[in-house]
């Protein structure tokens, strides 16, 4: 019996990958059902249309794990060499199947159109390989066992590698080969913390789970506007996992206080809408430097016409004026960016939507425009709630304007989420 498959590397490989016109999606779907199955990635490769290259990584990859998935470079043409050079350092001949070259035909065939000769090259087998169907698409994927590891070739494009690898993982030749354990996870989110802040609070509690055995796993990942803590834990009974890692999230929930907003990974912009439709409140917003990209996130949810009213973007002083009742003396004495001007805008939100919670948001986005008092990154965040006091910060965003943008909106949503 073969033993089961514990670590895997992931190979993608193409040129275009290497900063020319796409870019790898398809490592983080790969990852995620394999730890399902208790397999871990231990590393990634991106590999040009290089036949040495190539080989040499993925002679190294397979050296060091027990599995490795390539992904790309099946196709038809000359610098599709992925299937050449797997069957070559493995030492492998191949040769054509004609079953997957009548299916390849008859996929051309309903287009009307002759399969062209090159195409051939898709159909082309190691020695010992088992071929993975693609109804998606002409590249068939393949299944290699050699020497006790094993490599799995899947086609580039998502739409046709995530079924086959789906099927592999969940009822086929991968759920085969996986052991008796899983890898069970959990999460917490916060936000208006930094990283270090974050690592400098849980720190001393997830060293030590080190000890532990089974030990459980820490992450910690900076994202813009929040901070994830993901923890994983590798058992074979899943329940006393869950356990351990439900007891392991409150500790951390318990010194992170109300900065931790989720733990079932919802991103903020949903659980404030949650808890808007749960209230049956409405919500609109004066945007200035964001642009509209705060109702942006809350109007990209399916239903979130449930609890958005709507909203005004205006960025010049002469529309907060006209549109939000903004007084020309405020805007005179404190200047745009200002407290007293961000609460003007979200009172005046509020009187001409009638909507029950608004929302402003006015500031420096950059790269230009800032000052030595106000310099770029400067965002007010003004919310009102029913039955609160309005909510008005200051805001110090570090990072370039797309950073600060969405910065700003998720302090506007977290104010708002503390207020609810």
């Amino acid at each position: 019996m073969s033993a089961a498959l514990t670590a895997a590397e992931i190979i993608a490989v193409g040129s275009e990958l290497l900063g020319w016109s796409r870019l790898d999606t398809n490592s983080l779907f790969i990852t995620e059902q394999l730890a399902a199955l208790g397999i871990d990635v231990k590393g990634k490769s991106v590999v040009g249309d290089d036949r040495e290259r190539l080989r040499a990584v993925f002679t190294e990859s397979l050296r060091r794990s027990d599995l490795v998935i390539l992904t790309g470079g099946l196709g038809p043409t000359d610098d599709d060499l992925t299937r050449e050079v797997v069957a070559d350092a493995l030492a492998l001949p191949m040769s054509e199947e004609p079953a997957i070259t009548a299916t390849i035909a008859r996929r051309f065939s309903r287009r009307g159109l002759e399969m062209p000769d090159v195409n051939r090259r898709q159909a082309m087998v190691p020695r010992g390989a088992t071929p993975l169907p693609n109804p998606h698409g002409s590249a068939p994927g393949l299944f290699i066992e050699a020497e006790g590891k094993v490599v799995v070739l899947l086609p580039g494009p998502p739409r046709e590698l995530q079924p086959m690898l789906t099927a592999l993982c969940e009822r086929g030749l991968l759920s085969a080969r996986a052991g008796a354990e899983r890898v069970f996870k959990v999460s917490v989110f916060t936000t208006q913390r930094s990283e270090s802040h974050v690592e400098e609070l849980v720190q001393p509690i997830y060293s030590r789970w080190r000890d532990q055995h089974p030990p459980v796993e820490t992450t910690i990942l900076a994202t813009p506007g929040q901070v994830e803590l993901h923890l994983s834990l590798r058992a074979a009974d899943e329940a006393a996992a869950m356990k351990r890692l439900e007891s392991a999230r409150q500790q951390l929930v318990a010194v992170l206080g109300d900065s931790a907003f989720t733990t079932d990974g919802r991103p903020l912009h949903r659980l404030v809408g949650d808890m808007l439709r749960q209230r049956r409140l409405t919500l609109a917003a004066a945007e200035s430097c964001t642009g509209g990209l705060l109702l942006e996130r809350l109007t990209g949810v399916p239903g979130s016409s449930a609890y958005v009213a709507g909203g005004i973007v205006a960025y010049t002083n002469t529309l907060k004026t006209t549109l939000l009742g903004v007084e020309p003396a405020l805007l005179e004495q404190h200047g745009a960016v200002s407290e007293p001007v961000a609460a003007a805008m979200a009172d005046g939100m509020r009187e001409r939507s009638g909507a029950d919670v608004s929302i402003a948001i006015t500031g420096i986005a950059g790269p230009g425009g800032g000052s030595p008092e106000k310099p770029v990154g400067t965002v007010v965040v003004a919310v009102l709630a029913p039955g609160r006091p309005m909510s008005v910060r200051t805001h110090s965003f570090p990072g370039g304007r797309e950073h600060v943008r969405f910065q700003a909106t998720q302090a506007a949503l977290d104010t708002l989420r503390r207020l609810l």
